[in-house]
C-alpha cells in the first residue's frame, strides 16, 4: 500500500483524468459485490461534467488535517430502484448543502461511504460541482447494505447527524439517533418512504477520523483494477485473470444462471440465484443468496464462501461486475473470492459483517483461510 512517505509532494493531490473515470466505474462495479447501484449512470454524468471543463482532485488521506470535515456521501436504497429514479450530480450535492447549513460550516473534502458499484462514483460528481478534493477512502472497502456495517461504526464512532433528499423537494435531517442499528431502521424507514432510493450525507468524519478508521486507498484501488480489467480488454487477455491478479483474488466457480428469485422489500433488493456448472465444474450448482449485495454462497448443499470475504459475480467474457438487480438467466458468470478488508476480520468486525448479520446461522471461515492452511 501507498503511503504519504512513500509518495512526492505532487502525488499527494492529484487531479483524475476522464481514464481514471473510466476505470473507476469498472473497478468499483467489480467491488460492489453486486450492490452500490449500476455505476453507469453516474459514469455517464462524469462524462458530461468532464466535457464541461470540471475535474476531480483525489487526496491522500494522509494529507488530512486532524480536524478537517469530511462529507461522507452515498446513495440509499434498492439497486433496482436506482435503474428506474436517474442519477442526478445536483440531485447528489443536496445533502451535502443541507449538513453545510445545519452544522453552520463547510466541509474540506468530501469521500465515499462505500467504494462499491456507483457509490464508488457518487462523490466524484459532488466533488465536480463543489471544487472538494475526494479523499482516496472510503468506509467498507466495497459495498454493504446497513449503516452499521462500515469501518467507522465497528469502531464505534458517532452515528449521526445524517441528512437524506429525494428527486421531489423532501428533505430529512436525523439530527441524533440511540446507535448504528437504529440510525439504519430510521434513515431506512424514511428512504422506504420516498421511494427506497435517496441520496445522503452521512455522519461527518475529522480527518483524525478518516485516517484512523477508513479503509485507506480504496479509491486508487478500484482504479487500478479496473485499468488492469479495460488492458485486458484491449490485449484479448482474460479479464478474470486480471481482476485476480490485481486483488490476490480466488476463483470459485463458472457457470451459467438457471434461476433467479429477487424482492424489493424494506428498502432492500433481496433474493437468491442458482448457477449451473459449466467447463470444469460441469456437474454441480452454486447457490447464491443477497440482500443487495452477495452474502453466502453454497455449493451443493454445502457453504463454500460467505461475508465478509468479497463474493464478486463477474461477466465470464468481459470481467464486468453483475448487480443483484441484472441478474439473469442464461448469463454466463464467474464467481470470485477476494480478500475483506482487516477491518472486518477482527471480532467486532464479523459481528457486524458476518453471516449471521444477514440471518444465517454459520460461523465465519475465510475461503483465503482455508487456502492457506
Amino acid at each position: 500500500m501507498n503511503t504519504l512517505a512513500q509518495r512526492s509532494p505532487s502525488q499527494t493531490h492529484r487531479t483524475l483524468t476522464s481514464d481514471d473515470i473510466e476505470a473507476l466505474a469498472v473497478g468499483a462495479w467489480i467491488l460492489g459485490t453486486g450492490g452500490g447501484g449500476d455505476p453507469y449512470q453516474k459514469l455517464l454524468n462524469m462524462r458530461l461534467l468532464y466535457e464541461a471543463g470540471r475535474q476531480v482532485t483525489l487526496m491522500d488521506p494522509l494529507m488530512l488535517d486532524d480536524n478537517a470535515l469530511v462529507a461522507v456521501l452515498s446513495n440509499m436504497g434498492a439497486p433496482l430502484v436506482g435503474q428506474e429514479r436517474l442519477s442526478d450530480p445536483e440531485f447528489a450535492l443536496k445533502p451535502l448543502r443541507m449538513m453545510e447549513e445545519y452544522l453552520g460550516r463547510k466541509f474540506d473534502a468530501v469521500m465515499a461511504l462505500e467504494i462499491g458499484g456507483g457509490n464508488g462514483v457518487h462523490p466524484m460528481m459532488v466533488a465536480a460541482l463543489t471544487g472538494y478534493p475526494v479523499v482516496d477512502a472510503d468506509t467498507m472497502g466495497r459495498a454493504y447494505p446497513e449503516a452499521q456495517m462500515t469501518s467507522v461504526a465497528v469502531a464505534g464512532l458517532r452515528c449521526y447527524p445524517l441528512t437524506m433528499a429525494d428527486i421531489r423537494d423532501n428533505e430529512v435531517i436525523i439530527p441524533r439517533a440511540a446507535s448504528w442499528r437504529w440510525m439504519e431502521r430510521i434513515s431506512r424507514k424514511a428512504c422506504t418512504e420516498i421511494g427506497s432510493v435517496a441520496a445522503t450525507c452521512k455522519a461527518p468524519r475529522s480527518g483524525a477520523e478518516v485516517k484512523q478508521h477508513g479503509v485507506l486507498y480504496s479509491v486508487s484501488k478500484a482504479i487500478s483494477l479496473g485499468t488492469n480489467v479495460l488492458k485486458a480488454r484491449a490485449e484479448h487477455s482474460d479479464p478474470i485473470e486480471a481482476v485476480l491478479s490485481s486483488t490476490k483474488g480466488m476463483r470459485l466457480f463458472d457457470g451459467k444462471v438457471v434461476d433467479i428469485e429477487r424482492r424489493t422489500t424494506e428498502g432492500f433488493l433481496r433474493g437468491q440465484t442458482r448457477i449451473e456448472g459449466l467447463d470444469g465444474f460441469a456437474g454441480k450448482e452454486l447457490l447464491v443468496h443477497f440482500q443487495n449485495e452477495f452474502s453466502v454462497a453454497y455449493l451443493d448443499g454445502e457453504p463454500i464462501v460467505m461475508t465478509p470475504d468479497l463474493i464478486c459475480l463477474l461477466d465470464t467474457v468481459s470481467g464486468d461486475g453483475i448487480g443483484t438487480d441484472a441478474l439473469r438467466f442464461g448469463q454466463r458468470v464467474s464467481v470470485l473470492a477476494l480478500p475483506a478488508p482487516a477491518v472486518f476480520l477482527s471480532e467486532k468486525g464479523i459481528a457486524a459483517v458476518g453471516p449471521r448479520a444477514f440471518g444465517f446461522d454459520l460461523e465465519f471461515k475465510s475461503v483465503f483461510e482455508e487456502s492457506n492452511t
